[in-house]
């Protein structure tokens, strides 16, 4: 009988043509006055142009002009940007870092993931088990959340909280308070989720009304709360209107074809913050899109951004439906991330259970919690709530001064408006927690 032999192809050959052809990457302090720019030349690849974003992103560059073109085997992007005080990238480790994690991939990933006080692409937080929430939002639910968390003895090392349409989606890192590893029992976790999905249920039957799951690996938290609010429907909107809704950042967002060139062109029109590049990416790309050419600009507080895209399987958007979905899918991204109201900034000493008497206090205080951010630094914990009063109002003075009376002796608490209209970069939107503080943190090592 005879036998069928397969050739065989070296497991190599597809980086081939990426190893004859690797990325180039050069950062330009000359070409401009007042920006730096960041000129990517690499083969495309699927998610290419998601993954170079991500990167600039989580360094909190601000991207004031961007120029994309992947159209064919080569991908070409001119990147205009910016720190965070709106001046050009001369720290030669920032510089240094952008032309490894964007360059040749020879470069040891290990080493990239240890710059020093920033987290960048995947959220390489140690030994934690990560936890996703998904679920119906009400007030004081992060306070029950995190008071679960702590009674069953989990330490809160990192979490990031958005709420969006009425619902709460949240990625906390936990780790046992007493052994400080990730928990692996399953009995514990059981008991953990079903705890938690409690909650996060509250008075609804429906089983579908929360989700919880686990993992041992890192993710990158940005784009994983995009996914789990896009899985969950939360473009769709929900009952009663909206819990967190910014009328003035509404964008103008449309849909057209472009016959000659077979592409459909998305067109968004907004009002500027930091990772709105970001958002949109990250949803198209998750939507099951490829964008092959693009054009972003930010004048003033306005920004401009312009995409040429094809489905994966290469159609365009051809019915009325695809084109609502995708715009009702726009507009949820670029709003999750806008809160307006007061943002409090806390800095103190870590220890157990701390997250969990933060929380309380601001909900036995009358305040709502639409945004938040949690970090660990050393032996220093740094939060960031969104918060306005349980009706969704604007928080009034005497309870910050209250609020600042009863946790100002055992931490500091730092108070900001959070603008409806962007002026300089540093307030533009929300930032990675860890950058947020300042002179804050400096006081409180002092």
């Amino acid at each position: 009988m005879a036998r069928v032999c397969w050739p065989y192809f070296d497991p190599e050959y597809e980086n081939l043509s990426t190893r004859i052809n690797p990325p180039r990457v050069s950062v330009d302090n000359t070409s401009c006055t007042v920006s730096t720019l960041i000129k990517v030349d690499s083969m495309n690849k699927p998610g290419i142009l998601l993954e170079v974003v991500q990167i600039l992103t989580d360094l909190d560059l601000i991207i004031t002009k961007a120029y994309i073109s992947s159209d064919g085997g080569w991908f070409m992007d001119i990147f205009h940007v910016t720190d965070q005080q709106g001046k050009k990238i001369t720290d030669s480790k920032t510089i240094d870092y952008i032309e490894k994690a964007l360059g040749p991939k020879e470069y040891n990933k290990a080493e990239l993931k240890t710059w020093p006080g920033k987290r960048v692409g995947v959220h390489s937080v140690g030994d934690y088990t990560a936890i996703e929430l998904i679920g119906s939002d009400r007030p004081g639910l992060l306070s029950e959340i995190t008071a679960v968390l702590a009674n069953l003895h989990f330490n809160v090392a990192a979490a990031e909280v958005w709420t969006h349409n009425r619902r709460i989606a949240c990625v906390v890192y936990v780790n046992d308070d007493i052994t400080c590893r990730p928990v692996e029992d399953p009995t514990r976790l059981s008991v953990m989720e079903e705890q938690l999905k409690n909650i996060l249920r509250g008075c609804e039957d429906d089983e579908k009304a929360a989700r919880t799951s686990f993992s041992m690996g890192f993710t990158h938290i940005d784009r994983r709360l995009h996914q789990m609010f896009f899985a969950d429907r939360d473009y769709e909107g929900g009952p009663g209107g909206v819990s967190n809704e910014v009328d003035s950042f509404n964008p103008k967002i449309t849909v057209e074809r472009c016959g000659e060139k077979g592409y459909s062109v998305v067109s968004v029109q907004c009002k500027d913050r930091a990772k709105l590049l970001f958002d949109i990416v990250c949803t198209l790309t998750d939507m099951q899109y490829v964008v092959f050419h693009a054009t972003i600009s930010s004048d003033g507080p306005n920004a401009s951004q312009e995409y040429y895209i094809r489905h994966m399987d290469g159609c365009t958007l051809d019915t009325e439906g695809e084109k609502e979905r995708v715009i009702k899918c726009l507009e949820a991204a670029i709003k999750r991330r806008i809160c307006e109201g007061l943002s409090l900034e806390l800095c103190a000493k870590d220890r157990v259970g701390l997250l969990s008497e933060v929380t309380r206090v601001l909900r036995e205080n009358g305040l709502s919690v639409s945004r938040a951010g949690v970090t660990t630094v050393g032996e220093q914990a740094m939060n960031v709530f969104y918060v306005r009063d349980a009706s969704g109002n604007p928080v009034d003075m005497k309870t910050i001064e209250a609020l600042r009376k009863e946790i100002g002796h055992t931490m500091l608490l730092n108070v900001k408006k959070t603008p409806a209209r962007p002026t300089q970069p540093e307030a533009k939107g929300w930032a990675k927690t860890s950058f947020f503080f300042g002179n804050l943190f400096e006081r409180f090592k002092a």
